[in-house]
């Protein structure tokens, strides 16, 4: 096998290989390299604009969606790739914040993703400010179609967003579509009745190194491009030394290795729901 894994988790699922503008200018001879699951993957748009990928043994099955391409790495996906309705609403702006590599486990970095605890001291000036620090009480609950959902989330922010320019509660909902796949939708105050849209779509180099992407779906007519993925990358930026100074690497998923406290109720729904998952990858054993 190809892969350095046979975790059905990863190997019968749709895992995005990058957006498809990196594909601009291949071909079949001058494909673009990258790494998956620890194998080595060449990546190429053919004369019709349709992306393919090959290991060093065989071609994949591939699909482009949402700008991104995504394969599965044994040919036989057991779901369709989850569904993206903001990436079709008219209005949204549509911005490709590009992918940053990370040395660590991939679901550490979905669960920071999904952690609004440490806003106001990581993020301090942003996304939280002391005295604001308490997480008010939230849902959490399984989709019927086994989506794990954090709804009725709130945040005091100081600026939650690149056109913000004052403080406020902001409401949120997270998503979590697969291991390594995520969205959280926040407060739109040019929309009040709408919520701006955050993709975050891992791509497994290895068990402990993944390239993290984000695609957002916005409605945002006033920040530049260059301002909204600069404020999104300073986020990163800051959440990126603490995940990689992780004293384990893999997420502890057994044992008392880590104990999550209250307000990480979505922590603790997320580890049960790998645990379900029968999660292996990117798990630190037993």
């Amino acid at each position: 096998m190809a892969f350095n894994t046979d975790d059905p988790n990863m190997l019968d699922e749709w895992l995005t290989v990058g957006p498809l503008s990196l594909l601009a200018g291949t071909s079949a001879s001058h494909p673009r390299t990258t790494r998956l699951l620890g194998a080595n993957l060449a990546l190429w748009l053919d004369e019709h604009g349709k992306p393919h990928a090959r290991t060093d043994e065989a071609e994949l099955v591939i699909q482009a969606r949402y700008d991104y391409a995504w394969v599965c790495p044994s040919g036989t996906p057991r779901h369709q790739l989850f569904a993206f309705p903001e990436y079709e609403q008219s209005g949204r702006r549509i911005v490709d914040c590009g992918g940053l590599g990370v040395a660590v486990s991939g679901l550490r970095v979905v669960e920071n993703f999904l952690d609004m605890a440490h806003f106001p001291f990581v993020h301090t000036g942003y996304l939280g400010r002391a005295p604001h620090t308490e997480v008010a009480d939230y849902r959490v609950e399984t989709s019927s179609d086994g989506e794990l959902w954090a709804t009725e989330c709130r945040f005091w922010q100081p600026q939650s967003s690149a056109s913000s320019s004052h403080g406020d509660d902001v409401h949120y909902r997270y998503r979590v579509m697969h291991p390594m796949t995520a969205m959280l939708y926040k407060s739109c105050f040019t929309h009040p009745h709408e919520m701006d849209a955050i993709a975050l779509f891992i791509q497994p180099v290895d068990e402990e190194r993944v390239i993290a992407h984000c695609l957002m779906a916005y409605y945002d007519d006033d920040s530049s491009q260059a301002d909204l993925i600069s404020f999104q990358h300073t986020i990163f930026g800051q959440d990126k030394p603490i995940l990689e100074n992780h004293v384990l690497k893999r997420m502890p998923l057994e044992g008392r290795a880590e104990t999550p406290t209250r307000c990480d109720a979505m922590s603790v729904a997320y580890r049960r729901w790998l645990k379900a998952r029968h999660m292996r990858f990117g798990v630190l054993p037993a």
